[in-house]
């Protein structure tokens, strides 16, 4: 089941967090960002989908080293919709930050400048997807469905983090 799946799961089930006023939110700060930087929203899509691969490595470090109840906590603790340099800064040491902006420069062609302007937005967005499948009366307990799922993903680098703004964005329209 793919990480849309699990986010729309996570919506239709009153036990978990996720709600359509949080999808909309999430897919209103990508049309924000798409006109900050006047890019159009597929760009800023292929900025997330970059910094959600990222995510999901600290995310899955911290797991390991410290169980599941750590990963979910930073979620809880840094997911939004505004900016929030502390996100950045808990998940990604400054080489990693910059690592980021360059891959996402390279394979956008945006400014790395301009998208280290944008993590302290994007880190909170990508959280703010994988809280959704939180237990809305134990955020902390396990059973994160879509947190799971995104970290027991394949490992190949490809995080559907841009496929589930899109599909939000659509899903949204209806």
């Amino acid at each position: 089941m793919g990480l849309f799946d699990q986010i729309l799961g996570a919506v239709a089930n009153p036990n978990q967090q996720g709600s359509l006023g949080q999808l909309g939110s999430i897919v209103n700060s990508v049309q924000q960002m798409s006109d900050r930087t006047g890019t159009n929203p597929s760009t800023i899509q292929s900025v997330l989908s970059i910094v959600g691969s990222q995510v999901r490595s600290a995310l899955q470090q911290k797991q390991a080293t410290d169980g599941n109840e750590a990963a979910q906590s930073l979620v809880n603790q840094y997911a939004g919709t505004s900016p929030n340099p502390q996100a950045v800064n808990s998940l990604f040491s400054p080489q990693i930050q910059q690592q980021v902006a360059q891959v996402a420069a390279g394979r956008t062609g945006l400014d790395a400048g301009i998208i280290q302007q944008l993590l302290p937005l994007a880190v909170p967005l990508v959280l703010n997807f994988l809280q959704s499948g939180a237990n809305a009366q134990n955020p902390q307990g396990g059973g994160n469905s879509v947190l799971n799922s995104f970290l027991d993903a394949d490992g190949d680098g490809d995080v559907d983090i841009a496929d589930a703004i899109q599909m939000a964005s659509r899903y949204m329209k209806r």
